[in-house]
């Protein structure tokens, strides 16, 4: 049991919500323990799922007269609940409804406009620092953050099962792909450009598929939550950037598991990746989580500088998995506050004690940074998303 950092009371108290991530997130969970008394439907259950797709009707029925909070988990498995759902908040709008799934995309692909407007969208995410009280850094950037497997014994097992179960569960059972085999030889070769600029042709060449079914098969990905295009910053000024974007997976453990990587050790390349990919993720859930309509972005130009994440147009962040940083780290980011003039330029390392250069560069170790940000010292003054 862990806290979770993302606020759900705010938004239900105006109206219903949708509550996307990836399976084994949490969501189940969690809700479990903030709305004990709330009634609970599970379509991953037999009886319920059987019951209800024979007769939604029943459960507008049985919910006659109530006005306490009602759960439905994977409310993708039966979109037409939504019908039903929709009429129930038109008759009554004190009713509150949670309706948890992996993705939209089955609700969108079947023509539901997600009760046109009735219910928000939140997203919850693998777990993050501030949910661990900043431990567990070198644990996180082997096995990952998913609930489950970061408590596991056995987290090799616990992934190679996972992405079994994402593979039947998500892809086949939805008929999302033609061939399963080949989707499962997209996803071992995706993984290795993962946090890497996208080359759908080369992706598809050692795939074996052609490049627009690469383009397809990223989209699906990105639809699934399995993962996150990143879309390059675009200067206004001198520099030319490029325009590929990165991909980058939900979890650092699912990723490593599809290459093959057994151990991360500090000093690795690998290590040195994977600390990229946590600062993203933390970056994104933060986003998410504290409801800050800003694009997440990078920056990387022809010429060769380069920011790996650049918040709004005020934050630029590069990560380095140096112990000591020196004066051709600042390169990037002295590039990019000529573009953007950064109110915040920063880098994460695995320095252990903070400091600043002369020109306002701060290097903080991750852990610190991490507690800088959930501590919303990093991001801070600006504007909600809706």
């Amino acid at each position: 049991m862990y806290p979770r950092e993302l606020d759900l009371s705010g938004a239900l108290r105006e109206r219903s919500l949708f509550l996307f991530g990836p399976r084994q997130t949490g969501k189940t969970t969690l809700l479990r323990t903030r709305y004990p008394k709330a009634v609970f439907y599970n379509l991953l259950e037999a009886d319920t799922f059987r019951d209800l797709s024979a007769r939604p009707e029943m459960i507008r029925r049985r919910l006659q007269g109530t006005e306490t909070l009602v759960v439905i988990d994977e409310i993708q498995r039966l979109p037409s609940l939504l019908s039903e759902v929709q009429v129930m908040l038109e008759r009554n709008p004190r009713l509150r409804f949670v309706l948890t799934g992996s993705s939209a995309r089955s609700l969108r692909r079947g023509g539901t406009n997600l009760l046109g407007g009735r219910a928000r969208v939140a997203r919850l995410f693998p777990l993050v620092s501030a949910e661990l009280a900043g431990e567990g850094l070198d644990r996180r950037l082997g096995a990952g953050s998913l609930p489950a497997i970061y408590d596991s014994g056995s987290p090799q097992e616990d992934l190679k099962a996972y992405v079994g179960t994402y593979l039947q569960e998500e892809i086949r059972a939805e008929g999302l792909v033609r061939s399963i085999e080949t989707f499962s030889r997209f996803l071992d070769v995706a993984a290795l450009s993962n946090g890497k600029l996208l080359n759908f042709t080369e992706v598809g060449s050692d795939a074996g598929v052609p490049p627009r079914t690469v383009r397809e098969h990223f989209q699906l990905l990105v639809d699934t939550l399995v993962g996150t295009l990143v879309e390059p910053w675009k200067t206004k000024k001198k520099r030319k950037p490029v325009a590929a974007a990165k991909f980058y997976f939900f979890d650092v453990g699912v990723a490593n598991h599809l290459t093959r990587r057994r151990v991360v050790e500090r000093g690795s390349p690998e290590y040195g990746e994977a600390l990229e990919h946590l600062v993203f993720l933390e970056l994104e859930a933060y986003l998410s989580y504290r409801r800050l309509d800003l694009p997440l972005n990078f920056w990387r130009t022809h010429a060769g500088f380069e920011v790996d994440f650049v918040v709004g147009e005020e934050v630029g962040i590069e990560v380095k998995a140096a112990e000591r940083i020196h004066e051709r780290a600042f390169k990037g980011l002295r590039a990019l506050n000529e573009e953007a003039r950064l109110r915040k330029k920063i880098v994460v390392s695995l320095e252990r004690q903070p400091w600043r250069s002369p020109d306002g560069i701060e290097v903080l170790g991750v852990e610190e940074f991490l507690r800088r940000l959930w501590g919303n010292q990093i991001i801070r003054g600006l504007k909600r998303a809706s």
